[in-house]
């Protein structure tokens, strides 16, 4: 996966990476680059929320730098905050939700420490997408529960799995026809 490379906090804040990397106690940590049907996740949620946020009360952004901790910046790849919660330049706010959409290069140790990372900042749900196994997981406890339908506790928040990957099969067939 990634190359850790020691960078004070100042100058990590205020850095441009290509993609956005995290930092990490002391270490600027790439982060995987999705291929094609990541993207494609990725584009499903920004849509979906999107076209939710007056009904639900809500905000949704993508790869926005967060603050989970003093020492810990993550950059999920879906974030979805209260409708009210703040706007912040890097989020530092608990939002309702963070998705990690899984890319081949992505170590399942990396991925735990995020939900770790996440949990202690107090986020509502955490969801890990899979579009190679075309499965997907709420974490619980601490734990990746394998779900048909994707929720947030409290709220209106619904996503259909078989949807969501139903549209990425078909637009997969489309495209070895053509």
């Amino acid at each position: 996966m990634a190359t850790a490379v020691q960078v004070p906090l100042s100058e990590y804040l205020h850095t441009s990476y290509e993609p956005d990397c995290e930092w990490i106690d002391g270490e600027v940590r790439e982060r995987s680059v999705g291929e094609g049907s990541h993207a494609f996740i990725q584009t499903f949620f920004i849509k979906f929320f999107g076209s939710r946020e007056a009904l639900w009360q809500i905000r949704v952004t993508q790869e926005l730098r967060t603050q989970v901790s003093e020492s810990h910046f993550r950059v999920p790849d879906v974030l979805v905050l209260r409708g009210d919660s703040p706007f912040e330049e890097i989020v530092r706010t608990p939002p309702i939700l963070c998705v990690e959409i899984l890319s081949p290069n992505d170590r399942m140790i990396d991925v735990q420490d995020k939900i770790d990372d996440y949990m202690a900042m107090g986020v509502g749900a955490i969801w890990v997408v899979n579009p190679r196994s075309r499965k997907a997981f709420m974490v619980d406890r601490g734990a990746l529960i394998p779900v048909r339908e994707l929720t947030v506790e409290g709220t209106a928040i619904s996503v259909s799995v078989d949807e969501m990957f139903s549209q990425l099969i078909a637009l997969e067939a489309k495209l070895n026809q053509d």
